[in-house]
């Protein structure tokens, strides 16, 4: 576990460092982010939806151990995949959680073409959401 922590960050410093040298080019001309969007609020949330064609909604909180297990697996997944990550705090946004359902965290949401199309409850392997995603992409 350790071990995974420290590659997660040295791909980061990695990341960060071709960012600062690139002056950030790479995110302006990708169509998806490489890095989760943070949402605040549903008009956040549906302008992402419909802006990328594939969003994978993760509604988390702060204070839940899943969903800080979760996170590592979640940036990878908006780093290597076509799919936009999009980060929802349902403490934050309990009205946005409300409307989706969200009874526990994690709860994964999967847009596919601006509607809902997959829903994953509690931590979710790397494979899994890839398979998810593969499957609507």
């Amino acid at each position: 576990m350790a071990e995974d922590i420290e590659e997660i960050r040295r791909q980061k410093l990695a990341k960060l460092r071709n960012k600062a040298e690139t002056g950030g080019a790479e995110a302006s001309t990708s169509k998806n982010p490489s890095e989760p969007i943070h949402i605040d609020g549903g008009a956040k949330l549906s302008e992402t939806v419909a802006e990328s064609g594939l969003v994978l909604a993760d509604f988390y909180a702060d204070w839940c151990g899943p969903c800080q297990m979760l996170e590592p697996i979640v940036e990878t997944i908006a780093a290597e995949t076509d799919a936009t990550v999009a980060k929802i705090d349902i403490d934050a946004n309990q009205q946005l959680a409300a409307e989706y359902g969200v009874q526990g965290a994690p709860t994964l949401v999967l847009f596919a073409d601006g509607q809902p199309a997959e829903r994953l409850v509690g931590m979710q392997g790397e494979a899994q959401l890839r398979s998810v995603i593969e499957a609507h992409a």
